[in-house]
């Protein structure tokens, strides 16, 4: 991926809007809202050469709060609008914003279809496995027989592990953060923008209003991060390391790696974007007469 096009390099005030953000105190966005602005600091990554694209939930919001280009969604759909965004300009960092029920339920479709697709781009999963947004329904990721709005006897569902689905899918970069550790964090999201494919980064966070189990204390007494003997080219290790969940076996950090032909270069009719491209007009008059 392009790192930066601009004369100048990014600083931290480059990316502030006039909103502060509103989540809850404690919730997990705000580290991510401060992990995320740390790597574009780092990278150089500004409206010039990057855009964030985000579904709908309390992640969503995060489009206010950080000055890059942006682009909100429906519920769902953040995969085919940065997919389109990065066919018609590769040059583009492009980082699709959402969370583990607009990725996994409402947009599982689309997340399953990219992950063998490989576009060049970096999904950053908000995943507290809880619908924080619409005051705590049971997601795709809470925790068999959670008890929330939807789920008033306990959730009946075992909870789906993201990365498993990713790597099974075909996904060439899969990693996984609590966002906590914002500067952990923010390395993990530079290097999952810098891989060349598709990389989603699973970003384990509380929400301290509607998930009272997933709390900051819960990620940092139960996770720890894979030794440097791991390998990550293999992918039998990698989706059983994907499965692993429960007391002190939480793991952080890369779970797989492979370098694969990216979408836009594998079905590209042109060798410049196509936002360079001037528009070939035909006159289809004769054509449109068959139809009348």
């Amino acid at each position: 991926m392009r790192l930066s096009n601009s004369t100048t390099m990014t600083e931290l005030n480059d990316l502030a809007t006039p909103y502060f953000p509103s989540y809850c105190p404690g919730c997990g966005d705000i580290a991510i809202w401060a992990a995320i602005k740390k790597a574009a600091v780092e990278k150089g990554w500004d409206n010039t050469n990057t855009t964030l694209v985000a579904g709908i939930g309390c992640h969503g919001h995060m489009v206010n709060f950080i000055k890059i280009t942006s682009f909100e969604g429906l519920h769902g759909r953040a995969i085919p609008v940065s997919t389109g965004i990065k066919m018609v300009n590769p040059r583009l960092n492009v980082l699709v914003i959402t969370g583990d029920g607009d990725l996994l339920a409402e947009g599982g479709n689309h997340f399953l279809h990219v992950c063998r697709r490989n576009p060049d781009m970096a999904i950053l999963l908000f995943d507290n496995g809880v619908y924080g947004l619409t005051t705590g329904q049971a997601s795709p990721t809470s925790p068999q027989n959670y008890i929330s709005k939807s789920t008033p006897l306990g959730n009946p569902e075992i909870p789906l592990h993201p990365l498993a689905v990713a790597i099974a899918a075909g996904i060439t970069f899969a990693a996984r953060t609590y966002s906590g550790d914002i500067a952990a964090t923010a390395k993990m999201i530079a290097q999952a923008v810098d891989h060349r494919g598709l990389a989603i980064v699973d970003i384990l966070q509380p929400c301290i209003t509607f998930n009272k189990g997933f709390s900051h204390t819960y990620y940092q007494d139960n996770t720890y991060v894979l030794d440097t003997n791991y390998d990550l080219t293999n992918k039998t290790w990698a989706f059983e390391k994907s499965l692993e969940w429960g007391p002190k076996n939480i793991p952080l950090g890369i779970f797989y790696r492979e370098e694969r032909p990216v979408l836009e270069t594998v079905v590209s009719t042109t060798n410049e974007p196509l936002v360079s491209v001037s528009p070939n007009k035909r006159d289809i008059s004769e054509l449109l007469k068959k139809y009348v």
